[in-house]
């Protein structure tokens, strides 16, 4: 997104079945015990009680990422999220096929599924053009919590974008300039402190599946 401070917690929870290649999708993406196959600047994220907690207590200047190592192109990845912030409500969002542009901040580009304020829903292009699509503003204050966990929902394949909040489609079309792989990474944004917990985790690699 573009203005926050979040802190996150994830627990995961794996979609049943194996991929192609016979292995587990958590292997590869979040073991539920520590940050081993991603990138994020220790200050400020952690695993807690099988979660990925992303905080800023004192707050913070710069968008900063906990990034995957592995690069992906056509997934499917649920969660359930609940944002935090002193003096406002906080700002997070999910980097989908992007990539670090500054590794000493671990910084993103590319195209994001955003959360805070009206814009949760959204496909949102950090650093890579501005908004994408933006959710129906009316939708989203229909069906969003703030004080509560939401359920959130993003598959990805080939030039497809779904993304849906609290099982209503917020996005569904194709976009031309997304990229054909890249990172995934949970963002959090610069502002006052908070907090973001990403937990219920559900991630499957569709790529070998095609």
């Amino acid at each position: 997104m573009r203005y926050c401070t979040v802190v996150l917690g994830v627990s995961l929870v794996l979609l049943p079945g194996l991929n192609a290649r016979g292995t587990d999708d958590k292997d590869t993406f979040f073991n539920g015990k520590d940050l081993s196959g991603w990138d994020g600047l220790p200050d400020y994220w952690s695993v807690k009680d099988g979660a990925i907690v992303g905080a800023t207590p004192n707050g913070l200047k710069f968008n900063t990422f906990l990034c995957s190592k592995k690069k992906y192109k056509d997934f499917e990845l649920k969660f359930q999220v609940k944002l935090m912030g002193k003096g406002w409500t906080g700002n997070s969002g999910v980097q989908i096929r992007s990539e670090i542009f500054d590794q000493e901040h671990l910084a993103v580009k590319g195209p994001q599924c955003d959360m805070g304020d009206v814009y949760w829903g959204s496909l949102y292009g950090e650093h890579f053009g501005g908004m994408m699509k933006q959710a129906p503003p009316e939708l989203v204050k229909k069906v969003l919590k703030p004080d509560s966990f939401n359920d959130y929902y993003i598959k990805c394949v080939g030039k497809h974008v779904t993304i849906k909040l609290d099982g209503e489609t917020t996005v569904d079309e194709d976009f031309e300039k997304l990229p054909d792989e890249g990172i995934i990474a949970w963002q959090l944004h610069a502002g006052e402190p908070m907090e973001v917990v990403f937990r219920n985790i559900e991630f499957k690699d569709l790529s070998e599946k095609k």
